[in-house]
């Protein structure tokens, strides 16, 4: 929900005065979001393991609820970037160590499907928040929404620490056998064996002669795949009222997209666990590419809400694949290292996404910011067609349960 407020919200932050805020200032304070989620998604890649993946949880959301509380109070554009910097560290964080947890968790054969309806919660949220914006900031003003954004931290964290288990491999690693022991047997997993620990030894095996083509080619599909997220996040609304449409209208593609990303990650996940998710994540690319391509005219305004609930089956859930497709690439032992650098990486994408959406807008260009991003979903698609479909048994801890064989 946090994620896609901004983007909610945006037309009313820019049309208040007091604030200041221009397309180009909106599209920075949108970097800084992201930013904050790269700092975020690298130190959780590489501590989770040490630290506990429940405690992180924890933690990564009480401080996206924090900086969204933060946003609700800024009395400057300044101050509301600051709260926006901050909600991108817990969202950051949080991410890499949920898809590890799902990742371990989930039966044998069904880790895409899995993944895809984790991040239907994304997508859920997103629709949750452009409702919000709709209903609570033309009347009440748009902090009201950002005051919803914290309440994940008085719902979620006493379920999280009453209800999520912890990864048997970390309790295992911290001396706590038989716990660990324990959970694996309850959630019917492998019991956890003495591997290396995660740090400098763990970033140096993404680049083992068996997955050293795979890692920067995951890296450059999920830079293009974060900055179509983000950057269509924060800017659809004002990208479709450049293009002619309605200021309610406009805000309203935002819930219809996220309303496709719901139903693409089902298929997607489905789609993956039988024929791999590079298969998909490719295909989806592509058909991405069409649908942003399509949205650069104004069109009648039942076609262009098909069209774009169309491009939110295939825009969300490519991203997503590329997730599931480094679950099978990497060993157990290197998995959360691997997906908090895949992230970290990609975050970069959608540090860029945001503030190039600005600069085109600044020039008034509807059309040639879907083109942009057209063409940077043939890139997300050249790149993880490119992943090795097979993956050598030497790969340190590879789980049984996720083999990478025929994707």
């Amino acid at each position: 929900m946090d994620a896609t407020s901004y983007g909610a919200t945006l037309p009313h932050l820019l049309s208040d005065e007091a604030f200041g805020f221009t397309p180009g200032l909106a599209g920075t304070i949108g970097s800084w979001t992201t930013f904050g989620m790269l700092l975020g998604a690298l130190t959780a890649g590489s501590l989770t393991d040490r630290l506990g993946r429940r405690r992180l949880v924890t933690v990564s959301v009480v401080v996206f609820s924090l900086g969204s509380a933060w946003c609700a109070l800024a009395p400057t554009a300044a101050a509301f970037g600051l709260g926006r910097f901050v909600s991108g560290l817990g969202l950051g964080g949080l991410t890499p160590v949920v898809l590890a947890i799902v990742a371990e968790f989930a039966p044998p054969g069904r880790v895409a499907l899995a993944t895809g309806l984790l991040m239907t919660s994304y997508h859920a949220g997103g629709m949750t928040a452009t409702g919000l914006g709709l209903a609570l900031a033309p009347e009440h003003g748009w902090r009201w929404v950002y005051w919803a954004g914290a309440l994940p931290a008085l719902i979620a964290v006493p379920l999280v620490r009453r209800r999520l288990p912890e990864s048997p491999g970390v309790l295992f690693a911290r001396g706590r056998t038989e716990q660990a022991y324990e959970v694996a047997d309850r959630y019917g997993l492998e019991r956890p064996v003495r591997k290396p620990r995660a740090g400098a030894s763990a970033i140096r095996s993404l680049f083992t002669r068996d997955v050293r083509l795979a890692t920067p080619l995951l890296w450059v599909a999920s830079f293009s795949g974060l900055l179509l997220v983000f950057g269509v996040s924060v800017w659809l609304p004002e990208l479709m009222r450049a293009s002619g449409y309605s200021l309610t209208s406009s805000v309203a593609f935002l819930m219809v997209i996220n309303a496709g990303g719901i139903v693409g990650m089902l298929i997607a996940g489905r789609a993956a666990d039988r024929f791999g998710p590079v298969k998909v994540s490719a295909l989806w690319f592509v058909l991405t590419a069409c649908g942003t391509f399509a949205l650069r005219d104004q069109l009648p305004l039942l076609l262009a809400y098909g069209i774009v609930f169309l491009t939110g089956i295939w825009l969300f859930s490519a991203q997503t694949m590329v997730y599931a497709a480094a679950t099978r690439v990497y060993g157990a032992d290197v998995r959360a290292t691997a997906l908090g650098w895949v992230t970290g990486i990609g975050r970069t994408g959608a540090i860029v996404g945001p503030a190039l959406g600005g600069m085109v807008l600044t020039e008034g260009n509807a059309g040639l910011g879907f083109t942009t991003y057209a063409v940077t979903a043939v890139l997300g698609a050249v790149a993880i067609s490119l992943v090795p479909t097979v993956t050598s048994a030497r790969v340190p801890g590879t789980a049984s349960k996720l083999p990478y064989a025929h994707t």
